[in-house]
């Protein structure tokens, strides 16, 4: 590994203290934290949401003022080359800061959704600041923009150019708001959980991207992350955070192989691996520090068939020409079947756009499908009328995967919580409120939490609400799309650990949607693996893990970072082919699945889809 330390750092964050005003005095977001960024180097920022990380990265590009936060001690030195003395950022004033921002200091922000503007295209965002710091040409520009998108593996990237954001999957939004922090080449890339919505297979394409683009360019990167996987195969030096200090910095490997602090060894204990789950069959609670004495009981679930879904196909039209007429279809989700039992978990695995979470809204009918039979619980839902539907949803609840687009940001969470008891009238009077201190109690969030709004809790906390909420009706089935997907590792340990010990104790079925292989080995009864609408390889979980027979099964195996800086994934393992558009024209008539019986209810696709 390179010694960075040589040179003169690019960034040098000195005894930085963050203070935020709220209605009940002061708040202090970061109490103490120092540490250096040398040129070519990548720093990861690790620790858990509200540890601080976020407002350090945000303090150094100056906008924590526009979020309430107040700098209210310690220097921030930045190294604007070409021989000039190195400024405080924490003394330079906003004007300043507009020529240095996504000029010198670029940022990736973690929501890709709230980091775009929905009102322009695509292009127009990438154009904008190489305009405006670089002083191009509108066709310079618009060149420059073509080859960044080309750059961060964009499909026809001449024709996303001039979509809007919200035409695009997270996946492919994130890797725009990647392309737009690296369009003026900055000298410091701010990395704010960068990969934590994308799927393994891009994840491990962007790491690599940003990877290459440090080492061709000499930039320095601030990595903040909470997935210990990401800072093995990312990091050159790592800095943990705990409430507002650092409590912890040492190179990767003195973190992963002697880490010294009690929360450091609690946050990798709690990091999911690849392979803890060979030679179980079914999936088991994760042993956290503090929590050795509890017995891990194997969760097995029932036999008895709890849904049922056959054929499902669902198509999105794609309108054109003066009188908007469909001239082609989106094939989201193609010919779809698959059962789950009672009280067992289902994962369907895949990369964004593959149609993974259309199935999951299809099968609730939040989304209308074309075709196919579903059916919960002896129920046809396919066949029932508006009002029926409504009933039939007492038994489904569905986790989203961004918990602050689901809250309600004008109501209060025990309002929340009890929204859907009210809605169904399931209980009256004060067992509501009863009901709801039992739902705060079982996700484990303190009941003082219930008078608060979503903003003022952390992503982690927030998910824990969707969970409650989900929970308020005594469902049978929760489809959980991505639901831990943006949380930090201790606390998705404690969600997974939650989720599963509801499903032991109240028989919940999960459908489990996501992309990350080491939380689907860990909760998965079965797994049905996706690709472009089609599910490629369908089995037991520890069948799929130990045996996968379908070429893209084992190209996503391959693409899971794993948490050990000494398995680092170079780019050229990962050649993945790319996604074929799912867009065809009417005319198109799809072929069904055919699957091959490989025993033991494993099934793998034949098929010619690239793959």
């Amino acid at each position: 590994m390179l010694d960075h330390s040589t040179k003169a750092p690019i960034a040098r964050i000195d005894g930085l203290r963050v203070e935020f005003q709220t209605k009940d005095g002061p708040v202090v977001g970061v109490e103490d934290v120092s540490f250096n960024i040398h040129p070519g180097e990548t720093v990861c920022v690790v620790g858990e949401s509200g540890s601080g990380k976020s407002v350090s990265s945000l303090s150094l590009m100056r906008l924590v003022e526009f979020g309430g936060g107040e700098i209210a001690a310690g220097k921030l030195m930045f190294d604007r080359g070409q021989g000039a003395a190195a400024i405080d950022l924490a003394d330079t004033t906003q004007d300043d800061m507009r020529g240095i921002r996504g000029n010198e200091i670029g940022m990736i922000f973690q929501e890709p959704m709230t980091a775009l503007n929905p009102v322009f295209t695509v292009g127009k965002q990438l154009t904008e600041g190489l305009r405006l710091h670089k002083n191009m040409s509108k066709a310079d520009a618009e060149a420059r923009a073509l080859e960044l998108m080309t750059q961060v593996r964009i499909p026809e990237p001449k024709k996303r150019l001039t979509q809007y954001p919200h035409e695009l999957s997270g996946g492919m939004r994130q890797r725009v708001v990647i392309a737009m922090a690296l369009a003026c080449e900055p000298r410091l890339l701010i990395a704010d959980e960068p990969t934590t919505a994308l799927d393994v297979t891009i994840q491990a394409e962007i790491l690599a991207l940003m990877d290459r683009l440090k080492r061709e360019t000499g930039t320095a990167v601030m990595f903040i992350t909470h997935d210990m996987a990401v800072v093995a195969q990312m990091a050159d030096r790592v800095v943990v955070m705990f409430r507002g200090n650092k409590v912890e910095e040492g190179t990767v490997e003195e973190i992963f192989e002697n880490p010294q602090h009690p929360y450091t060894k609690a946050l990798l204990a709690a990091v999911p691996k690849l392979g803890e789950m060979t030679g179980k069959d079914y999936p088991e609670p994760m042993k956290l520090l503090g929590s050795e004495d509890k017995p891990i009981v194997p969760i097995k679930g029932t036999e008895e068939v709890l849904l049922t879904v056959n054929h499902l196909t669902t198509r999105f039209a794609v309108t054109g020409g003066l009188l908007r007429r469909t001239v082609a279809n989106v094939h989201a989700v193609e010919d779809l079947s698959f059962t789950i039992n009672k009280g067992q978990t289902l994962s369907l695995v895949g990369e964004s756009g593959c149609g993974k979470s259309t199935a999951g809204r299809s099968i609730l009918r939040l989304v209308e499908p074309m075709s196919g039979e579903v059916n919960v619980g002896g129920k046809d839902i396919m066949a029932l009328n508006t009002q029926d539907l409504r009933t039939a949803r007492l038994d489904m609840q569905m986790i989203f995967q961004d918990p602050f687009a689901s809250l309600n940001p004008q109501m209060n969470l025990s309002d929340q919580v009890a929204e859907p008891i009210h809605n169904y009238q399931t209980l009256k009077g004060a067992a509501v409120a009863e009901r709801v201190e039992m739902l705060f109690d079982r996700v484990e969030l303190p009941r003082s939490f219930m008078r608060r709004f979503p903003h003022e809790l952390s992503g982690g906390q927030r998910q824990r609400v969707a969970i409650a909420r989900a929970l308020a009706l005594n469902p049978k089935l929760i489809i959980a799309d991505e639901a831990v997907s943006a949380l930090d590792v201790s606390v998705q340990a404690q969600v997974l650990n939650l989720m599963m010990e509801l499903q032991a104790e109240m028989e919940l079925s999960f459908l489990f949607i996501s992309h990350d292989m080491a939380v689907v080995e860990r909760v998965s009864h079965y797994v049905g693996v996706m690709y472009l609408g089609r599910i490629v390889e369908l089995g037991p979980r520890r069948e799929v893990f130990e045996n996968p027979a379908h070429p893209y099964t084992q190209a996503l195996m391959k693409a899971v970072p794993i948490a050990d800086p000494r398995k680092r994934k170079a780019e050229k393992d990962l050649n993945f082919k790319p996604i074929p558009s799912p867009i065809h024209p009417i005319s198109y008539v799809a072929e069904p699945s055919v699957y091959r019986d490989l025993g033991k209810g494993h099934k793998v696709l034949i098929t010619d889809s690239g793959y």
